[in-house]
C-alpha cells in the first residue's frame, strides 16, 4: 500500500489546490506565530508543507531524535509509507473530510481551524509510536486556495496506548470546534479488533511461550487459552501461530 497511499493522498489533495497559484513565503513569522497555536505533550518536531507540490518545504531538528530518520531521506512518499498499515485507511479518510471541510468553509474562514488527528508511524528501528498531527494553515493564495500548512508531530504513545484513530476540527478565532468528527469510509478500513485477553496471549506467543506456560502466567485453563488462540487465527485469517505472529508484527497489532 505504500505507493498507493501516496497516489490517493496526492488525488485528495490536488482536488483542493489544482487551482492554486504559487506565491512568495517568508516562513519566520507565521510559522513561529502559528506554533503557539498548537499544544505539544511529549516530544515533537514541526513541518511546513506545501500543499500544492506536495512537499516538505521545512522539516525541523528534532525528527530525527522523535523517529530516527534524518531530515535529507524523509519526503512525502517515505513518510506516508511507514504510516501503519491499519492506519492508512484513517489517514486517507481524514484528509478527505478535511478537504470537504475546507471547501465548504468561507474563504477568509480557512485560518481559523486547526486539523487534529492520530495514527501509528514507524521509527527507523522498526518500532512503532503513536503520534498526534496537528496542522494549521498559514498561506492562502490570492484567491484564499490553501498553499501552505504548519504541522506538528507530538509523541502521544504514552497517553493513547490502543484504540482507532480519531480526527478533530478546532475551531481558533472564536471559531467553533468539532470533536470526534465522523468521517465517511472512502477507504475500507482494517476489521482486525482483538479483546485484551487475547491481545495479552499474543504477546505470551510472540515471546514463544506455549499453551501450557500461557496457562500458567494467566491463570486460565488450557482449553480455554487453545480456544482465544484458535479465535485469533480466525479474526486474523492466520493459518498457524507462526503466520500469525509475523502478521502481528507487521501490521502492528499489539
Amino acid at each position: 500500500m505504500a505507493k498507493q497511499i501516496f497516489e490517493e493522498a496526492n488525488k485528495i489533495w490536488d482536488q483542493f489546490t489544482r487551482k492554486a497559484k504559487e506565491k512568495e513565503f517568508n516562513f519566520s513569522l507565521p510559522v513561529y506565530k502559528s506554533l503557539l497555536s498548537i499544544f505539544h505533550v511529549g516530544k515533537y518536531y514541526y513541518y511546513v508543507f506545501n500543499v500544492k507540490e506536495i512537499s516538505f518545504e521545512v522539516m525541523s531538528e528534532e525528527m530525527p531524535d522523535l523517529l530516527g530518520y534524518e531530515v535529507a531521506e524523509v519526503d512525502v512518499p517515505f513518510f506516508l509509507a511507514r504510516i501503519h498499515p491499519d492506519d492508512q485507511p484513517y489517514f486517507l479518510n481524514f484528509e478527505y473530510k478535511v478537504t470537504d471541510f475546507f471547501t465548504a468553509l468561507q474563504p477568509e474562514e480557512r485560518l481559523n481551524y486547526k486539523v487534529s488527528y492520530d495514527y501509528r508511524i514507524q521509527k527507523k528501528d522498526g518500532s512503532y509510536i503513536r503520534i498526534l498531527q496537528q496542522v494549521v494553515t498559514i498561506q492562502l493564495d490570492e484567491d484564499k486556495r490553501v498553499l501552505r500548512t504548519l504541522g506538528i508531530h507530538t509523541d502521544i504513545t504514552h497517553l493513547k496506548t490502543q484504540g482507532i484513530p480519531s480526527l478533530s476540527l478546532i475551531g481558533l478565532n472564536g471559531a467553533p470546534s468539532y470533536m470526534n468528527v465522523d468521517v465517511k469510509k472512502v477507504f475500507a478500513v482494517s476489521n482486525v479488533v482483538l479483546s485484551n485477553r487475547e491481545r495479552e496471549i499474543l504477546a505470551l506467543l510472540i515471546q514463544g511461550k506455549n499453551t501450557q506456560q500461557i496457562s500458567q502466567e494467566l491463570f486460565l485453563s488450557p482449553f480455554t487459552v487453545n480456544t482465544h488462540r484458535r479465535n485469533l487465527r480466525k479474526k486474523t485469517g492466520c493459518r498457524n501461530t507462526a503466520t500469525l505472529i509475523r502478521q502481528t508484527i507487521a501490521n502492528g497489532w499489539l
